[in-house]
């Protein structure tokens, strides 16, 4: 940039790197068949995936068809409340509107029964002792509280088990 001339007005005034301005996005999600049932189960605390006939994967939340093998999923399969953590992230970032205590970790977690994990939060331990293969349960709101959202799970713990052996999970580490 030597070669290019400024005006005397502008030397030693710093170019403009970046600009923050407030952005917003409304959108309307519609879920579908599968996601809809998955959904009102989930207000009754309960969690429901759909096995594949072809490959017999279980998908949480389920979709209404194999990804893989492009073939509905139609056997509903009851899964439990606890699950294991097979990647996560710790969160330094704070966001707007933010409400959890920096850091936080964000999971994937697969839930027993399935073979597709979901992301939440884990809470009740100290970031830095989160690890891969750590045994969680689910943590929910008060009955008051439920709703037909994930966030009716406020987040996920340990359970005191031992952790999952890594070949349990390593598919979707």
């Amino acid at each position: 940039m030597s070669d290019i001339q400024l005006p005397e007005r502008l030397e030693g005034v710093e170019p403009v790197r970046s600009i923050r301005t407030f952005a917003s996005l409304t959108y309307q999600y519609t879920p579908g068949r599968a996601a809809s049932r998955f959904l009102k189960e989930v207000e009754r605390k309960r969690l429901v995936g759909q096995r594949c006939p072809v490959c017999k994967k279980v998908y949480v939340p389920p979709r209404g068809s194999c990804p893989t093998d492009g073939v509905a999923t139609e056997e509903e399969v009851e899964l439990g409340h606890t699950g294991t953590i097979v990647s996560f992230c710790v969160v330094n970032v704070p966001f707007m509107a933010n409400l959890m205590e920096i850091p936080y970790v964000g999971a994937l977690i697969q839930l027993d029964g399935s073979d597709i994990p979901i992301m939440h939060l884990i809470q009740e331990v100290p970031y830095d002792e989160v690890h891969m293969g750590m045994r969680v349960e689910a943590v929910w709101v008060p009955d008051g509280e439920i709703s037909h959202t994930l966030e009716s799970i406020k987040y996920f713990r340990p359970n005191g088990e031992p952790d999952a052996p890594y070949d349990s999970y390593k598919e979707n580490a």
